[in-house]
């Protein structure tokens, strides 16, 4: 099963939320007592499923790790995930809960009508947000009219979130279902609306 999950919304992003920030915690909780050894996140359908994709497109998960792998790795060794904004920990929440590596863009910063998704090439342009330039090569790649915006490891600088961000682009990547894929629409709606009074919601399935 490959879908992928499409998500627009008008936002209202903001530097953090306690009660958000408290849901989180509880869920690192869930994870550090549900997967005691790194090895076994590996297994995760969701996740198992995207490190084979990147095998097969000739790519190392273990140099390159998938971004929900990364942050279940960082809350099972005791650390707790990267806290930077509340539009992008919500994202996290999700990612880490379901399993699904996403996407999370600002719309505005979209270049041209069209995303498309393939494979990246050698010595592409790729700036992963705090990571400097990324090799992508053999990677799965969203890329607008000017270029790459995202991948299962890390999206770009160039249409990262921030507070500014008003129009939100999120695509939620199910290669193997874990969490049923319209349960973590459902649920990322409601953690919208409720923590970024989020409007004008647009769904769609690839």
């Amino acid at each position: 099963m490959t879908q992928i999950a499409l998500i627009k919304a008008k936002v209202e992003n903001t530097p953090t939320s306690e009660e958000l920030w408290a849901e989180i915690q509880l869920a690192s909780k869930r994870i550090r007592e549900s997967y005691d050894e790194l090895l076994w996140i590996n297994k995760r359908p969701a996740i198992a499923e995207t490190r084979h994709l990147y095998k097969s497109l000739g790519k190392d998960p273990n140099r390159y790790r998938v971004s929900s792998e990364a942050l279940c790795r960082r809350v099972v060794k005791g650390m707790d995930i990267y806290r930077i904004n509340t539009l992008v920990d919500l994202i996290n929440l999700v990612s880490m809960v379901s399993g699904y590596a996403i996407g999370g863009f600002d719309a505005d910063k979209i270049q041209g009508d069209v995303v498309t998704w393939g494979v990246g090439e050698k010595d592409e342009e790729y700036e992963g947000i705090g990571r400097g330039m990324l090799n992508v090569e053999g990677l799965p790649v969203y890329r607008d009219a000017v270029g790459g915006i995202g991948s299962p490891t890390s999206d770009v600088e160039r249409t990262k979130i921030t507070l500014d961000t008003v129009n939100l682009q999120m695509q939620i990547n199910a290669f193997a279902e874990e969490m049923p894929l319209h349960e973590t629409v459902e649920w990322t709606i409601g953690l919208l609306e409720k923590y970024c009074n989020a409007s004008s919601i647009e769904v769609s399935y690839f």
